[in-house]
């Protein structure tokens, strides 16, 4: 109920933003931006009795956003990320795999038509996939689980024109679904280079 809700919340406000007037920027209100990068997970998940070492994976999103002002942006996401791990004393693989769905508040400051460092702070439903094999690992829960999380980081774009940048970024993620009445923590970095396009 809360995943539903959250969507239904992110699309709203992006249609909102869509009927809003074009920000008074000096380049176009529009952006869509990819992403890809690394997923750094901050911590190695418990599963049942068995202790994994979750090694980092990899991340790619695609987002559009609309400027609100030199100074403001929203932005809507839907992305990918995984990793996989393996126990330290016995045979077995851990994988996760996630879909976030984000919408994300920008706060910018301008340097100049080049440069264009930035804030974030975000929400997201967080569509999970948990698998794990061990031999103490009996009755683990597989399928697939939504939780609401949040996110929060900084990053920088380099206008190459008008209509077109480049960028780069580093949030920080917390979200934590359970599997089989488990916790599993996907806290975690990303850092992402980026390329956009305005219209």
């Amino acid at each position: 109920m809360k995943t539903t809700f959250t969507l239904v919340l992110a699309l709203a406000v992006v249609l909102i933003g869509l009927q809003a007037p074009a920000a008074a920027t000096g380049h176009p209100a529009n952006y869509l931006v990819l992403k890809g990068g690394l997923y750094a997970p901050s911590q190695d998940p418990d599963i049942e009795t068995v202790h994994f070492t979750q090694k980092d994976g990899f991340v790619a999103e695609i987002a559009g956003g609309r400027y609100f002002g030199p100074f403001f942006a929203t932005e809507f996401g839907v992305g990918y990320f995984q990793s996989k791990g393996s126990p330290a004393v016995e045979a077995g693989e851990s994988k996760f795999q996630c879909v976030p769905v984000t919408l994300t508040g920008k706060v910018l400051l301008p340097l100049g038509p080049f440069v264009e460092p930035y804030a974030e702070l975000g929400i997201g439903a967080y569509i999970t996939k948990a698998e794990a094999s061990g031999t103490n690992i009996k009755n683990f829960d597989a399928s697939t689980k939504g939780v609401v999380g949040l996110h929060a980081g900084a990053g920088v774009n380099f206008n190459i024109t008008p209509l077109v940048f480049l960028g780069a970024e580093g949030k920080y993620l917390w979200a934590k679904p359970s599997f089989g009445g488990q916790d599993i923590n996907l806290d975690g970095f990303t850092v992402t280079a980026d390329l956009g396009f305005r219209f």
